[in-house]
């Protein structure tokens, strides 16, 4: 059977934790603004959080409510979309367990500045925003995380209009691939897996580019034997080569 009618895709139950506290504690961990804290710390701060359970393509929030929570991921997948003027989408980014979303600096007349839809069924953390203050102000040391993770998130929104803006589209496919194994991806026979249900539309929304023309260079990076895919799921073959294709057009 050929890698493209395999599914190496795993798909654990979500019904068999039921967002447990020792997993709610382990993804709290992971959280990069908490996981300096110790374990007492992460419990009286788990008291503060919310569990609730979404379906696979349900709406979190939508773009332009009122930011009033933020979300950690415990488990399923997430993705963030924005919405242009002329009704077309962009996606932002697309989350895994132990990451946060919302905006944490956040004021009372804020609001969301994406749509958050589940990808998978999913277990989500929420604390309101006033409550993740108080987590704030008593431990300084998530309230400096906190502004260093902003200030990162900024730049990395720089650079990815940067991209959309300057680098041919290939380029900005192969750019994207190599971002999401680096966060996703897992070592297997198949390659640098990235374990999740990326469709041709998802990664043509994350490229600024059309489907047809997507789904027309991820064939051509497969005839060239730099990636593998099959049904929601891309393995990448040749990391190097994908970083070395050139930014002319």
């Amino acid at each position: 059977m050929s890698d493209k009618r395999e599914t190496p895709l795993s798909s654990p139950s979500l019904e068999e934790h039921h967002c447990s506290v020792d997993l709610r504690m382990e993804k709290l961990g992971l959280v990069p603004f908490l996981k300096d804290l110790s374990e007492e710390q992460l419990r009286q701060i788990n008291k503060k959080f919310t569990a609730i359970h979404y379906a696979r393509g349900e709406t979190i929030y939508r773009q332009g409510n009122s930011a009033t929570m933020l979300r950690v991921v415990v488990a399923g997948n997430v993705k963030l979309v924005a919405h242009t003027l002329e009704g077309e989408s962009v996606l932002l980014d697309m989350l895994q367990p132990g990451d946060f979303f919302g905006n944490p600096t956040a004021s009372g007349k804020d609001v969301y500045n994406e749509t958050a839809e589940t990808q998978t069924p999913a277990c989500i953390l929420s604390i309101r925003l006033h409550d993740f203050r108080e987590v704030i102000n008593q431990y300084s040391p998530v309230a400096v995380s906190v502004l260093d993770i902003t200030t990162d998130r900024l730049n990395e929104s720089r650079q990815r209009i940067q991209h959309l803006s300057t680098l041919p589209v290939t380029k900005r496919i192969a750019h994207i691939l190599v971002t999401l194994g680096n966060k996703f991806g897992e070592e297997n026979r198949h390659g640098l897996l990235i374990q999740l249900p990326l469709s041709r539309k998802d990664l043509a929304d994350m490229a600024g580019t059309s489907t047809a023309t997507a789904s027309r260079i991820m064939s051509q990076f497969q005839e060239d034997d730099l990636i593998t895919s099959g049904r929601q799921w891309v393995a990448i073959k040749d990391k190097p080569e994908l970083l070395r294709i050139p930014a002319e057009s």
